[in-house]
C-alpha cells in the first residue's frame, strides 16, 4: 500500500505477485504494543474517582427513569460537560454487568482502538515504520494510560475523534459522498464530552489536506465543506432529538466555564511533563518532513503537519486561558493522538532504520524507554491524586440506614456510587451546594445552611476530609463540637499522591 506522504528514504515496495503474505508477522509489532498498553492501564488500581462515581450513578439512575419512570432527583444535563444520556448511560451498563472493573475496561477498549485508529492513519500518511512508532509514543504515554483505566466519557469521546480522523484519510482515495461519513463520529464525539469540539476542526482539516495530493485545491475544500456540513447536521440532529435543556451545561462546563486561579507557569509546565516530549519529535518530524519534499509538496506537508503537530497545543492554551488544572492531563491525551504520527515520522528518521546505523538505533531506543519511562511514572502518579475509599465504604456501610438517614459527605458522589443499594439518592449531600430551611421556617443557602443543618441534628452522619472544599469545611466544623454536638466515631487514612490525608465521620450525639 502506497502513502499519501511517503516516508524519505524507504525501501522500493515489492511488486504484489512477490509480496509475501504474512500478515500476522505484520501486525506482531502492533499486537505486542496494545498487549503492553492493555497491562500497563489494567495495572493502575484505586478506588473510583468522584468523577467516574458521578457518571456510573447518573447513568444507573437514567436507565431506571427510562425504564421504570423514577426520578433522578437531579439535573444531570445542567452541571455535566457531556450528555448524560450518553457515556454515563453506555458506562451504566458497563458497571451493571460487571462493576467498576468492567466500566473501566471499557474505556480500555475505547484507548485501544485509539491505538490501533491512529496506527492505521498514520500508516497511510507516512508509512508503516512511522506509524508504529507513532502508535506506541500515543499508546505508552501517561495520560493515555491513564483514561485506559478511568470509567469517564474522555476514552469513549477520544476514540470517536479517532474514528473520525481516521475516516477523513481512508476517505482522500475514496468516492467524494464517503466524506460526509465524518460529520457523524465528530457530532457523536461532541455530544459524549463538549470539550471534544475543540479538536474537530482538526479532524475537517484533515479531511482537506490528505485529499490534497490525490484530488487537488479545488476538490479538497468541497470534500472538506461536505465534511463541515455533515458535523453541522449531525450536531442538530443531536440537539433535535436531546431538546435544549443541556445547553446549560455546555456553557457552564465548556464555552462559558468559570475560571480559575493556577497560574501558567504551571500549567505550562505540566503541560511540558505530560505532553513535551510528544510536541518536540513532532517539531523534528514536521521540519523534516517539509524537506524531504520539493515544490508544492513542501506545502503540502507544512500545512499537514503543522495541523497535526499544532492540535498539541490546543489544550494547553485552553487550560491557560482558564487557569485551571481541571481535566488538563485528560485533554493533552486527545491532543496527542494529532500529533503523535508526526512525532512517529520524526522519529522514524532519527532511527534512520533503512540504512541500520547502529547510533541513530540506539538514539531511536532511548527516546522509547524514556516515553515508557514517563508514561509509567505519570500514569501511575495520576491514579494517586484521589484517596483510596474501600475503608471508608466498609464504616459507612455499617452506618447508613436505608430510606430516613441524611449524610453529609465530602465528595459525596463516591459513597453514593458504593452504597446505592442502601440509601436514595436525596439521602445524600455534598459540600460544593446545599439548600436547608430551619425550624424556623427560614430558607438557608451556603454556610448558614450548612450550620444551621448541623446545630439542628439533621444529619445523621458527617464525613469531611479538608480536601477540595477544605475552606466550607473549616467554616462548619465547629458546628460540629458545639450546642448538642457529635461524637467523631472513626478516622480513616485518606492519603493520595499530594500528600496524607484524614476523613473524619461524626454521629450526632442524640438521647
Amino acid at each position: 500500500m502506497t502513502t499519501l506522504l511517503p516516508l524519505a528514504g524507504r525501501r522500493p515496495a515489492l511488486p504484489a505477485a512477490v509480496r509475501p503474505r504474512r500478515p500476522l508477522l505484520v501486525r506482531l509489532p502492533l499486537l505486542c504494543l496494545l498487549a503492553l498498553q492493555a497491562v500497563l492501564s489494567w495495572r493502575l488500581q484505586n478506588s473510583a474517582f468522584q468523577d467516574e462515581s458521578l457518571y456510573l450513578y447518573a447513568g444507573h439512575r437514567e436507565i431506571a427513569l427510562l425504564l421504570h419512570g423514577t426520578p433522578t432527583y437531579d439535573n444531570y444535563a445542567s452541571y455535566f460537560s457531556g450528555a448524560p444520556f450518553f457515556y454515563p448511560v453506555l458506562g451504566a451498563m458497563a458497571d451493571r454487568f460487571a462493576g467498576l472493573a468492567g466500566a473501566r475496561a471499557l474505556s480500555l477498549l475505547f484507548m485501544l482502538a485509539c491505538t490501533v485508529l491512529l496506527h492505521g492513519l498514520a500508516r497511510r500518511l507516512f508509512g508503516r515504520r512511522a506509524a508504529l512508532m507513532g502508535a506506541a509514543l500515543f499508546a505508552l504515554s501517561g495520560p493515555v494510560l491513564f483514561l485506559g483505566h478511568l470509567a469517564t466519557y474522555d476514552a469513549m469521546a477520544l476514540f470517536l475523534l479517532a474514528v473520525g480522523a481516521w475516516t477523513a484519510v481512508r476517505a482522500a482515495r475514496l468516492p467524494w459522498p464517503v466524506t460526509a461519513l465524518v460529520g457523524v463520529p465528530l457530532a457523536l464525539a461532541g455530544t459524549a464530552k463538549y470539550a471534544a469540539l475543540l479538536f474537530a476542526g482538526t479532524v475537517l482539516g484533515l479531511v482537506a489536506l490528505a485529499a490534497l495530493p490525490e484530488r487537488g485545491l479545488r476538490q479538497a475544500l468541497l470534500r472538506g465543506l461536505l465534511a463541515l456540513g455533515s458535523a453541522v447536521g449531525c450536531a442538530a440532529l443531536v440537539l433535535l432529538l436531546a431538546g435544549h435543556s443541556f445547553l446549560a451545561g455546555v456553557r457552564s462546563t465548556t464555552t462559558a466555564r468559570q475560571a480559575g486561579t493556577d497560574s501558567t507557569p504551571l500549567l505550562l509546565r505540566l503541560s511540558a511533563e505530560y505532553g513535551g516530549l510528544v510536541l518536540l519529535l513532532a517539531v523534528v518530524g514536521t521540519v523534516l518532513l517539509v524537506r524531504a519534499g520539493t515544490g508544492r509538496q513542501r506545502t503540502a506537508r507544512l500545512l499537514l503537519a503543522g495541523l497535526l503537530t499544532g492540535t498539541a497545543l490546543l489544550a494547553p492554551a485552553y487550560q491557560v486561558h482558564l487557569h485551571t488544572l481541571t481535566s488538563l492531563h485528560k485533554h493533552i491525551g486527545f491532543g496527542l493522538f494529532f500529533a503523535a504520527p508526526v512525532a512517529g515520522y520524526g522519529l522514524a528518521r532519527i532511527a534512520d532504520v533503512g540504512h541500520y546505523s547502529p547510533r541513530r538505533l540506539g538514539i531511536a531506543l532511548g527516546v522509547c524507554l524514556l516515553a515508557t519511562e514517563l508514561g509509567i511514572s505519570q500514569s501511575a502518579a495520576l491514579f494517586r491524586q484521589w484517596p483510596d475509599s474501600t475503608r471508608l465504604e466498609q464504616v459507612l456501610r455499617t452506618q447508613i440506614r436505608p430510606q430516613t438517614g441524611h449524610y453529609l459527605v465530602e465528595e459525596a458522589e463516591v459513597p453514593r456510587y458504593y452504597q446505592a443499594a442502601l440509601a436514595q439518592p436525596y439521602q445524600w449531600s455534598g459540600t460544593y451546594f446545599f439548600a436547608y430551611t430551619d425550624k424556623k421556617g427560614e430558607h438557608l443557602t451556603g454556610v448558614p445552611a450548612y450550620r444551621a443543618a448541623l446545630t439542628e441534628d439533621y444529619f445523621d452522619l458527617v464525613v469531611l476530609r479538608y480536601g477540595p472544599t477544605a475552606g466550607l469545611d473549616r467554616q462548619i466544623d465547629s458546628a460540629l463540637t458545639t450546642g448538642h454536638g457529635y461524637t467523631l466515631i472513626a478516622t480513616v487514612a485518606a492519603d493520595s499522591s499530594y500528600g496524607r490525608g484524614t476523613w473524619f465521620v461524626w454521629r450526632p450525639n442524640r438521647d
